[in-house]
């Protein structure tokens, strides 16, 4: 397995918007119910079941506002979730789902151009390894292929002795 880690949307940042926060636009996120089909939890990584609720977001998954902060839709259980923690294990909702977006950025969270590729679930973290092997890239951002919605970010696996 690559030497990896998958990083789901911070627990801060959802336990902020669990109790009441608002969003990336400063709005409070709107409530829905799943339908089964396809709603996937940024922080838990998992689909939201039918019948339970989620809240859609405006999200910006970066530390500060520039030119290439991009933010958009995302999907969040109404209730509060466990984080994703399997390592650099690829969530089992993307194993087998569709092509996703790879994309490259440097420490000062600008994008590295030439970087940014389609690939489909079984090379994903192959893909991403790859990537944050080359010196200019800090961490990968993975998102949607059809939307472009903010799936999860990639970064370097810690050491053991860091983690």
């Amino acid at each position: 397995m690559p030497n990896i880690q998958i990083t789901p949307m911070a627990t801060n940042y959802a336990n902020g918007i669990w109790n009441g926060g608002t969003d990336a636009y400063g709005m409070v996120p709107e409530r829905r119910v799943s339908d089964g089909d396809g709603i996937p939890c940024r922080h838990c990584l998992t689909d939201v079941p039918a019948g339970e609720a989620y809240l859609i977001l405006s999200y910006r998954p970066f530390g500060s506002v520039q030119p290439f902060a991009e933010q958009g839709p995302i999907f969040l259980h109404a209730d509060p979730c466990p984080a994703y923690a399997e390592g650099g294990a690829l969530p089992s909702r993307y194993v087998a789902g569709q092509p996703m977006i790879l994309r490259g950025y440097d420490e000062r969270d600008r994008i590295v151009y030439g970087t940014g590729k389609v690939t489909d679930p079984t090379d994903i973290t192959r893909y991403a390894a790859e990537l944050l092997d080359r010196e200019k890239i800090a961490y990968v951002h993975v998102r949607s292929s059809t939307n472009n919605c903010f799936a999860f970010r990639i970064d370097p696996a810690q050491p053991a002795d860091e983690a």
